[in-house]
């Protein structure tokens, strides 16, 4: 009978040591978006365009194991007019992507149910700009003159604002479509060139020449630029997921404006093209764009919003407003 009641407290006590064990190791714990089996997810992210350090922030949280800690085994796949982020994501078969503000608005009026989660770049890389020779240095200085233009995107949207800002009538300049050779402006079969400040302002600038800036912000314009979004059906679906996405891949962006040199590098394993130069100037360029304010890194405005749907529906891009409480949230920043 003694024999028989100790083993009964022994196998007792064993039972409240593991029971202890448990709840000790639960205490400690990361919450992440491991699935019952412990496996990473898989999620893929789309870019507005190809692989270079316009994404740094992204490469850095693969590279620093960002995602990984967060339980999710990410790949980021490159952008561009053959795969566009937003009919891929909107798709099914990808659960992120990077796009201009603006699409995000034209999207949601077509019926496709995209949202934002964070603006990466808040102020826009986007500017007009001239070789120095030419003497071109304003809106006004484009009346007249040949001019390239991209059409059909938020390049196109900030110029035509750009314009109307300044007063001059489409008619009034000569309009040649262009795509990414900057040969016309290089060779003079344009005077002026639509680009980011952070990509072919530099490549021009690493060819030795001088250029001239002009600025949206000197007529009144900013809208937001590369916008991190995935659709509603995905935050429904796995709510905690695209948090620690979102957390993970801010994460990344704050290490990178911390040391531009390093994200820059990280991204040369995407890009078999790039060089280390112009990816480090592109990075450093970018700094200023990411976190022109104080608010925190990625965070959005209704304000600014309002303003780009406002601009959209002015300039013939949209017809009708959006709600704009659905189209973006700030909460799985916080």
């Amino acid at each position: 009978m003694w024999n028989t009641s100790r083993k009964a407290m022994l196998i007792l006590l064993s039972s409240l040591m593991l029971l202890i064990t448990a709840c000790g190791s639960g205490q400690n714990a990361k919450v992440d978006s491991r699935g019952d089996s412990g496996e990473l997810k898989k999620v893929v992210l789309r870019l507005k365009w190809i692989h270079q350090a316009q994404f740094a922030g992204f490469y850095t949280a693969v590279e620093k194991g960002y995602y990984k800690e967060a339980g999710l085994d990410v790949e980021i796949r490159p952008g561009g007019s053959d795969f566009p982020s937003v009919q891929m994501v909107a798709s099914g078969s990808e659960e992120f992507g990077v796009t201009g503000a603006d699409q995000i608005v034209i999207a949601r009026e077509k019926g496709v149910p995209v949202k934002a989660l964070s603006t990466i770049y808040r102020k826009t890389p986007f500017v007009m700009f001239a070789l120095k020779e030419s003497g071109i240095a304003t809106m006004e200085d484009l009346v007249g003159k040949k001019v390239g233009i991209k059409l059909g995107g938020n390049e196109e949207l900030t110029f035509r604002a750009m314009e109307k800002s300044a007063g001059i009538e489409a008619s009034e300049i000569g309009e040649m479509p262009i795509k990414y050779d900057l040969s016309p402006l290089l060779s003079g079969q344009v005077q002026a060139w639509p680009g980011y400040v952070i990509n072919e302002v530099l490549a021009v600038q690493e060819q030795g020449k001088e250029v001239n800036i002009i600025d949206p912000n000197d007529y009144g314009i900013n809208f937001y630029a590369d916008t991190l979004f995935t659709t509603e059906s995905v935050i429904e679906k796995d709510p905690e997921m695209v948090k620690s996405f979102v957390q993970a891949s801010m994460k990344g962006w704050d290490y990178a404006l911390k040391n531009p040199e390093e994200a820059a590098e990280f991204g040369l394993k995407y890009g078999d093209k790039l060089e280390l130069e112009h990816e480090v100037n592109m990075m450093k360029a970018s700094i200023p764009l990411l976190v022109p304010d104080q608010l925190p890194l990625g965070s959005m405005e209704e304000e600014a919003w309002d303003t780009l749907q406002k601009s959209l529906i002015e300039l013939d891009f949209l017809k009708k407003e959006q709600d704009l409480k659905a189209l973006f949230t700030n909460e799985y920043l916080e």
